[in-house]
């Protein structure tokens, strides 16, 4: 499968509802794993405090206390909720506890590891005074924190952070990922993610993580292939002071496996682009000073007839000029196309222009331009990334990848996709417009756009490691992605 299961809240419950053993086994399953990846993780933690919650997920905690304690760790418990409180499963490891003598605690105590069991995957909202004090004493604690589910203060369905939440080190889920573990700001908190099997049956999730096999997707050139059949693309782009982001995206468009790519690009210019760019061609476009202008659509139309994609908005401009330009290509192309950069700029407003269109269309922003698109900042963007990017989705009618370290691809009407597999080296200038050609490559392939952009970002993801082997991350380029695109699709 070139995707693998994100679970809400709701649909860990159903997975819990269909479980035909008792409710108490899947506690002491759960609480017993967390225990044993706190003894293999942290050999040299003899004393170990797990803080617990009054509901299931500190019902797993007090499993963990006694676990450890049995394995010969000096565990203890700081339970912040009232032992009345405690009903079910949670209250009958709460006698169990005692019963093996699990030491109780009312205030934090030295330790070298913390246990966090305070909230599950039931979650929601901000923690309460109480709750919230005690998530900013583990989080100035000095020991690391093993989270047990879901770090608390994250909701496990959407990974939003609406008040203090632990920064773990480490979090130890049950069943499968949570969706929240996955998406920022919840995967920050996370630490690392170990999934421990505690018996359930999987369930469909809506929500679903991309992985490296959906490269196996993606059509390869073949015997029979010209530089038109393999997929031809043009890009347009480029201004005064941003001449390098159309030739990024085409020279990445071709080493995605596109034929053939055009860049249309001012006039002005074309000599910085003849240069720059050998394999690709250049179409020369009227400009004024340095920025396409709406005469410019008859020289791109022309360049486009035997292109099967579009990629519009590399380092574009800015002007009335642009925003006119962009429309009427909306309007008139009827091929699949790639928004990005300027373009995006250009439809702020305007996404009636996107959402009238028949042809397939990805949008490709970064928080802050999707934050324009909706009219929210960037920082609300960046705390609701999964409502954010179904709400662009759904407002231009139209595939919309939101770029981030957690890459999520929303379609109208259906599951998010998220594509987690780059690396720090990705944050630097021009990976976007890499991206962008990526896309514009598999659209220009017959890709479907939700796939094709689910495919780039993972495309771009597997070249960003490859390039790290080369040249490390520290320092990584655009142009060092862009090398080992070839080799990511060839492997």
């Amino acid at each position: 499968m070139w995707t693998e299961p994100l679970y809400t809240a709701a649909e860990m419950r159903a997975a819990e509802e269909a479980y035909e053993g008792p409710t108490l086994d899947l506690m002491e399953r759960a609480g017993t794993a967390v225990a044993q990846t706190a003894l293999r993780r942290y050999p040299g933690a003899d004393r170990i405090g797990v803080w617990c919650g009054g509901g299931a997920n500190g019902g797993d905690g007090l499993v963990v206390a006694r676990e450890l304690r049995a394995a010969g760790r000096e565990a203890f418990v700081r339970l912040l909720a009232p032992e009345q409180k405690l009903t079910g499963d949670a209250a009958e490891n709460l006698r169990r506890a005692h019963e093996a003598g699990v030491p109780f605690v009312d205030e934090a105590t030295p330790a070298d590891l913390l246990v966090d069991a305070l909230f599950g995957t039931g979650f929601r909202g901000a923690p309460r005074h109480e709750a919230a004090r005690a998530i900013e004493e583990l989080n100035a604690a000095e020991p690391p924190v093993l989270a047990v589910d879901v770090p608390s203060g994250v909701n496990a369905s959407t990974g939003v952070a609406a008040g203090p939440a632990v920064e773990a080190h480490c979090t130890v889920t049950f069943h499968g990922p949570k969706l929240g573990l996955a998406v920022a700001p919840g995967r920050f908190h996370a630490g690392e993610v170990e999934v421990a099997d505690i018996g359930l049956e999987a369930v469909e999730t809506r929500h679903r993580r991309v992985t490296e096999r959906i490269l196996e997707l993606v059509p390869r050139r073949g015997p029979r292939d010209n530089k038109y059949t393999a997929g031809a693309v043009v890009v347009v782009g480029g201004s005064t002071g941003m001449t390098g982001a159309p030739a990024l995206a085409a020279e990445a468009a071709m080493r995605a496996g596109a034929g053939m790519a055009t860049a249309c690009v001012p006039a002005s210019f074309n000599l910085v682009f003849e240069q720059r760019l050998v394999e690709a061609l250049t179409r020369p476009c009227p400009d004024e000073g340095g920025t396409l202008t709406p005469q410019a659509a008859d020289a791109i139309l022309a360049a486009s007839e035997r292109a099967a994609a579009v990629a519009l908005g590399p380092g574009l401009g800015r002007t009335e000029g642009t925003r006119g330009l962009v429309g009427y290509l909306l309007d008139t192309l009827d091929k699949p196309m790639v928004l990005d950069a300027d373009a995006l700029w250009a439809v702020t407003g305007k996404l009636d222009w996107v959402f009238s269109r028949q042809a397939p269309t990805v949008l490709t922003p970064h928080a802050g331009e999707l934050g324009r698109l909706l009219g929210r900042k960037s920082a609300w963007v960046g705390a609701h990334r999964l409502d954010a990017a179904q709400a662009g989705a759904d407002d231009a009618g139209a595939v919309l990848l939101l770029k981030g370290a957690d890459t999520l691809v929303a379609a109208p009407g259906r599951g998010v996709l998220v594509c987690d597999l780059g690396n720090p080296g990705l944050a630097t200038a021009g990976t976007g417009d890499v991206l962008t050609g990526i896309v514009a490559a598999f659209l220009a392939k017959g890709m479907e756009p939700r796939l094709a952009a689910a495919a780039a970002a993972a495309t771009g993801g597997v070249a960003a490691g490859l390039a790290a082997e080369r040249h490390g991350s520290a320092g990584m380029i655009a142009r060092d992605v862009i090398e080992a695109l070839s080799p990511a699709l060839s492997r």
